[in-house]
């Protein structure tokens, strides 16, 4: 999904003849690019990762070491009482030969709490840091001992322990091996595997939009491994070029299925550690015409598999009996648009490959879904394949925790989409539906539930507030301990001058009620007129108006006098019902953007609001929403700042575009309609594109296609590429700072700020 928030030569204008914003002030009230970038003024401060043990009355964290502070202690907190123990110190963790303790990058323990396995000196694998050493560390012996030694540095990924406590599994060069930890033998469970024979791990597409990283599962006993299996070898490859690190250029190929290419074929297998037997699944269908997402143990015997069509409009769950070697259908869920495997609500992480809770001693399974006008919470039975509605009201449910025997924790907001909430209701689908969340903690509201769920971790925030982190008791939700209070943000904040953030709700000519979040600027006067500022997201990935803690490069610009507004349209991941978010089926860059459009000419309406300063900015699904404005709306949008856009729908993946726009060999219309490229030739006010030559996401030719496309219809633009910056533009000293003055300084020059 391209839904990243946070540019070569101008070919039109040069930065030279751009006013420049400045970097200074002697106003200790006023932001700037530099003190909101370089500073340490309005750093944010970030909890400790908690891992739960004891099913999550005691905790681990990492904490500075009395030793050395630069060095990390592994400490034990027992959850209830708070009472702390080190229990792994730093000098147990220095390697032979070595002076210093490893950097501890993760951590996990053995099932029986004996062993850490250290995950360190990782390396990036697309999104994330999934390579790197691990070492395990013997509560018992104190040895330390590393894992995969024979293998070059930085090498394997995903290990783990098996639940015997006997050996850890792990995948290097695409093969998966375990090793016995005790004696350190290696042995090599596949062998075919290569760059395009994918065992334990994913493709580029399966990682990005199914967030599928670690490829293998040990069964309870751990006599069985299961296993992903892809043939990536008839994916097309996309040629990324790196022209600045050698005299000569260098190719850095990608494999990438773009739309309308036939996914990856996958298999996934069962693999018998007495005796290294490989048993394949037959998951009926077809390898490519069907994708497998996801996969459990429910037991030491059978496998749940997720099965999802091509078009992603049937989902299927097959439960296979490994001592019968026979398979099952036992659910089926089907879709006129598409369905989702990873809920993208604001609350979830995208990326993250989270198994469907167990419920009922392992009788039913629970999975979100939006079977008829609402998304809710079903109970799956793994042998009726009977789904129970436990949440059956007129709302949403945007995520869901960890399942007690009796309850199931999840968070919602009925009366407003902006915010979340906790609610608890009972396994049986009868009872009542109790709010959990204090009533005055009005706006963003997250928990890491611990497995027993008597504990979480809170995080709250709104447009004024930044995170507040808590340790809290369930369900009473008692504040135990603080682990974030972000006093030091909180006091440099309360230096600035102020703006003023409110919600509103506007109507469009076509009936749609839109939320808005706004940020007036410095003194305020609504006898004036100001120039207006539309942050854009659009698409299902994002949802750009929560009540949450905000962009403070927002807050600058209304301190110089802009009127900063976001939106959130049809198809973004409101909890508004099914309809509005699958309204934009087929129709992208159509439904989602006159949406916007004609709720921008509602506000054009607002007496302190200039017609002739309008502008539009957005990243990646919003630099494309923000290229839809300027060549549909041209009589809108006057300036527009598009960062990392899709420009042309077929240059994208197939797994996310075909699952909102279905196959381009069937609907070929549908996709020229919603691509801006088709549009371009309208363009009338002012353009900057800017885009990363090194994006592996959303590639550089759909810069270059568009800027093909506004030459032949001869429209001036300004243009900016990032030499071998990613999606995020963010690699390289000051990078972050150049992206962020151009934008400002562009939008200065073409919409200037203040009241008129």
């Amino acid at each position: 999904m391209y839904c990243c928030l946070k540019f070569v030569l101008l070919l039109c204008l040069t930065l030279a003849v751009i006013p420049s914003f400045s970097q200074k002030t002697t106003d200790p009230g006023l932001l700037t690019i530099d003190r909101i970038f370089n500073s340490r003024e309005f750093r944010e401060q970030y909890p400790p990762e908690i891992q739960w043990i004891n099913g999550g009355d005691s905790y681990i964290v990492n904490e500075p070491s009395t030793k050395d502070p630069s060095w990390e202690d592994l400490v034990k907190y027992e959850t209830a009482s708070q009472l702390r123990s080190v229990y792994v110190p730093a000098e147990r963790l220095i390697p032979e030969g070595s002076f210093t303790p490893l950097s501890i990058e993760s951590f996990t323990f053995s099932p029986d709490e004996s062993k850490v396995l250290v995950f360190t000196n990782s390396s990036r694998v697309w999104r994330s840091n999934s390579k790197g050493d691990y070492w395990i560390y013997d509560l018992v012996t104190k040895k330390l001992k590393k894992i995969g030694a024979r293998f070059p540095s930085s090498s394997l990924m995903f290990a783990k322990f098996s639940n015997d406590n006997h050996y850890v599994a792990y995948v290097y060069g695409f093969n998966i091996f375990t090793e016995d930890f005790e004696t350190g033998a290696i042995k090599q469970l596949t062998s075919d595997g290569t760059a395009t024979m994918i065992n334990g791990t994913f493709d580029w597409v399966y990682e990005e939009e199914f967030g599928c990283r670690d490829g293998f599962r040990w069964n309870n006993t751990g006599n069985y491994i299961a296993f992903w299996h892809l043939d990536a070898s008839t994916t097309g490859t996309y040629y990324m070029l790196n022209t600045t690190d050698s005299i000569y250029s260098r190719p850095i190929p990608i494999q990438y299925p773009k739309v309308g290419q036939s996914p990856s074929a996958t298999r996934v297998g069962i693999i018998h550690l007495s005796d290294g037997k490989i048993t394949w699944i037959p998951v009926p269908g077809g390898e490519t015409a069907n994708y497998l997402p996801r996969l459990q143990w429910i037991n030491e015997n059978q496998l749940l598999v997720q099965q999802l069509t091509r078009k992603q409009d049937t989902l299927k769950f097959f439960v296979y009996d490994v001592s019968q070697g026979k398979i099952k259908n036992i659910y089926k869920e089907q879709n006129n648009t598409w369905i989702d495997i990873t809920v993208s609500d604001i609350t979830s992480d995208a990326w993250e490959m989270e198994d469907l809770p167990m419920a009922e001693k392992n009788q039913s399974i629970l999975r979100m879904a939006e079977i008829g006008e609402w998304r809710h919470l079903y109970k799956i039975n793994l042998v009726s394949g009977n789904a129970t509605d436990l949440t059956p009201g007129k709302y949403d449910v945007a995520r869901y925790y960890t399942a007690t025997e009796k309850y199931v924790y999840f968070n919602a907001s009925p009366k407003n989409s902006t915010q979340r909430y906790l609610y608890r209701v009972s396994l049986t689908g009868k009872g009542d539906t109790l709010r959990v969340t204090p009533r005055d903690l009005n706006g963003m509201n997250t928990y890491n539930v611990s497995p027993n769920s008597r504990f979480a971790v809170h995080t709250f925030s709104n447009s004024v507030t930044p995170p507040v982190v808590s340790l809290i008791d369930l369900p009473d939700h008692k504040i135990m301990k603080t682990l974030v209070d972000n006093a030091f943000l909180k006091k440099h904040l309360a230096s600035l001058k102020p703006t003023s953030t409110s919600f509103f709700t506007v109507t469009t000519e076509d009936g749609i009620p839109m939320d808005g979040k706004m940020i007036k600027p410095l003194n305020f006067s609504p006898g004036k007129k100001y120039p207006v500022l539309f942050y854009v997201y659009g698409e299902p990935w994002e949802q750009a108006a929560p009540d949450k803690w905000d962009d403070l490069w927002h807050t600058m610009l209304a301190q110089q006098g802009y009127i900063v507004i976001a939106m959130d349209n049809r198809g973004t991941p409101c909890l508004k019902g099914n309809e509005w978010r699958k309204s934009i089926y087929r129709k992208f860059g159509i439904v989602n953007t006159r949406d916007q459009a004609m709720a921008a000419k509602e506000i054009m309406k607002w007496n302190f609001v200039d017609t002739s300063r309008i502008a539009v900015w957005g990243w990646s699904g919003g630099g494309s929403m923000t290229l839809n404005l300027m060549f549909r709306y041209p009589s809108i949008y006057k300036t527009g700042l598009s960062v990392a856009a899709v420009s042309n729908q077929l240059t994208y993946d197939n797994i996310y575009t075909e699952r909102y726009m279905g196959l381009p060999q069937e609907n070929p219309e549908d996709y020229k309609q919603s691509s801006p490229i088709t549009f371009a030739g309208n363009l009338k006010g002012n353009l900057l594109i800017v885009h990363g030559t090194g994006d592996d996401n959303v590639h550089y030719q759909n810069a270059e296609m568009l800027i093909n496309e506004l030459i032949r219809k001869n429209k001036q633009f300004t243009m900016m590429s990032y030499p071998n910056r990613s999606h995020s533009i963010n690699e390289g000293r000051n990078t972050t700072v150049h992206l962020y003055t151009l934008l400002t300084n562009y939008l200065m020059k073409n919409c200037p700020p203040g009241g008129r």
